[in-house]
């Protein structure tokens, strides 16, 4: 069994979607951040272990998330329906043989699936991460696999926007092997991405991880 962490505020439109497109041998927590929309009581009808994290913040639903599994692997991924769980053994299998120590989901998006503003800061803090780790990313990947001992080993502190790079900052100086393989990208199934969808959340998201590179 491979637990699937899924971040949630405010995802009942999107959360049967991807639930049902869970595989086989993938185990849904659905992480609820605060929702208003009912997602937590939907999540849990469709079978899905919730967990409830009251203090607002992508990592901080992560990290509740991450605290709930038990599973030797673990994955995360958005749960707007951007990203498909059937690609999720592309990044699971790896850690699982032994391959690599994370794997992220290096985004290749349709049309209209990722605003200018976003990629571009993408690119930017992907070539800092380059130059820092040595590894060759093209995309912080919020579809990504590790081991679940490990993460928590990893001593991860940021509970805003900072989660995603500070994992990959904190594995490079563990000496971990770190990859990534391509996934198809797709527009959000409804509403608007609290992280990368607007400018605002855009900026929001880079000053949290400027900070984690200075």
């Amino acid at each position: 069994m491979v637990d699937v962490i899924l971040p949630v505020l405010n995802e009942a439109e999107s959360l049967p979607w991807v639930l049902q497109r869970m595989p086989a041998g993938y185990r849904p927590i659905v992480a609820d951040n605060g929702s208003t929309d009912g997602s937590g009581e939907l999540a849990r009808r469709l079978g899905a272990v919730v967990v409830t994290e009251p203090r607002a913040g992508f990592g901080a639903a992560c990290w509740a998330g991450l605290t709930a599994a038990t599973s030797q692997v673990v994955c995360f991924m958005d749960c707007d329906g951007s990203l498909d769980p059937q690609d999720l053994p592309l990044v699971a299998e790896p850690v699982a043989a032994g391959a690599s120590d994370l794997m992220l989901g290096s985004r290749s998006p349709a049309r209209g699936a990722w605003p200018l503003h976003s990629r571009l800061a993408n690119r930017l803090i992907a070539l800092e991460l380059r130059r820092r780790t040595g590894s060759r990313l093209h995309d912080l990947g919020p579809m990504r696999a590790a081991r679940r001992t490990g993460l928590l080993e990893l001593g991860l502190v940021d509970r805003r926007f900072g989660w995603p790079l500070e994992m990959v900052l904190r594995a490079a100086q563990a000496g971990w092997r770190i990859a990534e393989v391509p996934v198809p990208y797709a527009p959000r199934r409804a509403g608007q991405s609290k992280v990368t969808g607007t400018l605002t959340g855009t900026l929001r998201t880079v000053r949290d991880m400027g900070a984690l590179l200075r």
